[in-house]
């Protein structure tokens, strides 16, 4: 599970650069046979059989709510309102466990749900778990703790391309936000639509 923030940029300086944390749903558990790469008994990581609404309540407030009240650049001073997806298995917003942990010490934190489709505010899955995915075929991982290693260990130190920052930024005209052409917006779009449609079960069968 993966939590992110509005970035907190001052007078050009990071101030909080809102990576909350990555949390990967596995396990550590004994080989339960030997094999050729390890003798019986020894601790392997391994993935969590089912994500269950009680794995996630379990994630968020022994995980999840702990890194916001560690690394939140406004402390404990303003609402936070953590926003998860409608899937299934995600815990209702008026948990009592949860609401019980989040108003701990005099936070207040508050779980709202994403609205349905729409894709302006699905940063994790259409923007930071693509990304993911896309640096961590580059490590080829063996192994359920590679992966996790691959991931755990990312960045965002990337170039943005083709856009001249480095002379823009000598002639003080290097822009703070960047406006994209309409034509690509509906691409991405289109693009993303056609790949949801391709997942869906072919109702001729």
């Amino acid at each position: 599970m993966g939590a992110s923030a509005r970035p907190r940029i001052t007078n050009g300086v990071v101030t909080f650069d809102g990576k909350i944390g990555i949390f990967p749903f596995s396990c550590i558990v004994p080989a339960k046979r030997s094999s050729k790469n390890r003798s019986k008994g020894t601790l392997e990581t391994k993935p969590i059989d089912r994500i269950t609404r009680a794995v996630i309540k379990k994630c968020i407030i022994e995980k999840i709510l702990p890194a916001i009240k560690a690394k939140w650049p406004d402390g404990k001073g303003r609402k936070i309102f953590i926003q998860q997806d409608n899937a299934r298995p995600h815990i209702l917003s008026n948990d009592p466990e949860f609401k019980r942990a989040a108003m701990e010490d005099g936070w207040d934190i508050e779980l709202i749900y994403q609205p349905p489709n729409s894709p302006d505010l699905n940063i994790l899955d259409l923007g930071h778990f693509r990304s993911i995915q896309t640096i961590q075929h580059e490590k080829a991982p063996r192994s359920v703790m590679q992966l996790v290693d691959a991931v755990l260990k990312g960045s965002n130190r990337y170039k943005i391309p083709h856009i001249g920052k480095k002379r823009l930024d000598i002639m003080g005209m290097l822009p703070t936000t960047i406006i994209p052409e309409v034509e690509h917006v509906l691409g991405a779009l289109l693009h993303e639509t056609r790949s949801l449609v391709s997942q869906l079960p072919d109702q001729s069968t």
